[in-house]
């Protein structure tokens, strides 16, 4: 249990250190505003926060620098929330301002527009849900407790995955509900599936399938798969400027990887919808180890759809880029259900 004084003193040093990028020494931190410690007091403070994984001492140097373990207390613990300037609040507007028609143009600016103004490296998953439309449901039981749903839309995109099966369903039941999928759902908007399912397929169900609540939670599991993405960057060039990335090996292990889908998909997958912080090696890929990567979800008519990354130094401007990333995530939001809810 760290004291209120022992927090003080690691929330200065981290935000010291995000600025600098340089080693903190007890002499430079007793000189900071609203820092009242004398040196030595700082001195021993900073040996014992060492001694119990929330600093670091470099070997050249005589200050210390933040651990995972300090940044991780930090972000969980001691983090203050940014404000976000007038002039960062007009440029992200400015981005749904325009006339923007396309959901894929409107992400791809998201990706810029983030880069931009953390000067980090943006990614941000857009989803074709918006493009692509269903063409046919296959379900094919595999045992008694499960089925594998198949999903083909009309751009030629087939997706599988298993789908827990309610002991209420037989094989039967399975055959009319893909027999109800396909003559109702085939030609529709994957982004209007859920509405869908609840104005016309659901009547269906409950007419034809004895376990009407059984079957329609299926029928969702079945479908809630069927979202393809794209991957958008911003700024992938601005890791070059950051002192942690002066290896060109690691940068060029970093630059690889971030054009592989699976590793983009491990990285920003989340949690849970909402933001996600992940410090050094809480990240999938141990390239990533010297990096954070903060995360948000973006919606659709409240379902998250998508997902807006940032990847930088473990010294990352944590409250800012959070600040930045959930307003950005919310204007997305808006931006998405407006556009095409005028549209439907």
């Amino acid at each position: 249990m760290l004291t209120d004084r022992q927090l003080f003193i690691l929330q200065a040093i981290v935000d010291d250190y995000i600025h600098s990028a340089e080693p903190v020494g007890s002499r430079n931190l007793s000189k900071q505003k609203g820092v009242s410690y004398s040196p030595a007091t700082l001195r021993n403070e900073m040996a014992d926060l060492e001694d119990m994984g929330y600093l670091e001492k470099p070997h050249s140097s005589s200050g210390r620098i933040p651990s995972e373990q300090g940044y991780r207390h930090y972000v969980d613990h001691l983090l203050l929330p940014h404000r976000l300037s007038k002039k960062e609040i007009q440029n992200m507007q400015s981005l749904f301002a325009q006339r923007v028609t396309e959901a894929e143009e409107v992400v791809k600016q998201s990706a810029t527009i983030l880069s931009d103004l953390t000067s980090y490296a943006s990614i941000v998953l857009g989803p074709e849900i918006f493009q692509s439309k269903l063409k046919q449901v296959q379900i094919i039981p595999l045992n008694e407790s499960a089925a594998v749903a198949i999903l083909v839309t009309d751009t030629g995109h087939v997706e599988n995955h298993t789908v827990s099966l309610p002991e209420s369903l037989n094989s039967g039941d399975l055959e009319k509900i893909a027999n109800i999928l396909n003559d109702k759902l085939e030609g529709v908007p994957l982004y209007q599936l859920h509405n869908k399912i609840m104005n016309e397929v659901a009547g269906l169900l409950k007419q034809h399938v004895n376990s009407f609540h059984d079957a329609l939670e299926f029928t969702e599991e079945t479908l809630q798969k069927s979202k393809q993405e794209k991957v958008f960057y911003g700024g992938k060039t601005n890791l070059l400027s950051q002192p942690e990335f002066k290896d060109v090996d690691k940068v060029r292990m970093i630059f690889e990887l971030l054009e592989e889908d699976h590793t983009i998909h491990e990285l920003l997958k989340p949690n849970q919808s909402g933001l996600t912080i992940r410090i050094g090696q809480e990240n999938a890929n141990e390239a990533f180890e010297h990096c954070s990567i903060i995360s948000a979800t973006y919606s659709f008519n409240g379902s998250p759809v998508g997902t807006i990354g940032i990847v930088g130094p473990t010294r990352m401007e944590y409250p800012r880029v959070i600040g930045l990333i959930e307003h950005l995530s919310k204007d997305l939001s808006n931006a998405l259900t407006n556009l095409y809810t005028k549209r439907s």
